[in-house]
């Protein structure tokens, strides 16, 4: 499965999405910029997308909600070593509430990992960000080596991109 990305303006987005409405497509909007998401096991349909491979998934991505894309930049070297430590750490999050999907994806020309969240409104995920199961899934391990006791894995900091979708309200407004 891959997920590929590209950015434009909003009408852009809908006008592409609605050009290829039988894909797995989720328009969302940022501050400033939109994004196109195409999940599929082919190619995408975009000229120069953002391409990743999907190497965790759970949930189903909806075209409505709250999206939340930790972006993780790794080391060449680091990769196998945090691939590794991410998915023994990871535990399912689909008994949260107001969890929908989520996606870790590997960068096929880029350092950059991303790790997709998505929610049914962004209070989900802040009640998440302050649940037990978030504070076990970032502590460090047994061991005492976490993923933050390994800089040199990562090539620069990470950070949290976060959008939304249209509601059903906005989309009639738009109709």
């Amino acid at each position: 499965m891959n997920i590929y990305l590209t950015s434009g303006t909003i009408d852009f987005m809908e006008t592409l999405r609605k050009q290829h409405e039988q894909e797995t497509m989720v328009v969302m909007y940022g501050t400033g910029n939109s994004v196109l998401l195409h999940e599929t096991e082919g190619k995408s349909v975009f000229q120069t997308p953002r391409r990743y491979e999907v190497i965790s998934t759970s949930g189903t991505l909806q075209e409505q909600g709250f999206f939340a894309f930790t972006n993780i930049p790794v080391t060449d070297e680091g990769r196998p070593i945090f691939e590794h430590r991410f998915k023994s750490r990871v535990e399912p999050i689909d008994n949260e509430p107001g969890f929908v999907a989520f996606r870790l994806l590997r960068p096929v020309n880029s350092d950059t990992y991303v790790i997709i969240t998505q929610w049914s409104s962004p209070a989900f995920f802040d009640i998440w960000k302050q649940s037990s199961t978030y504070k076990h899934l970032h502590a460090d391990n047994e061991s005492g080596v976490g993923l933050d006791k390994l800089p040199h894995m990562f090539s620069s900091a990470s950070h949290i991109t976060t959008y939304r979708t249209k509601t059903e309200d906005e989309k009639r407004d738009d109709a």
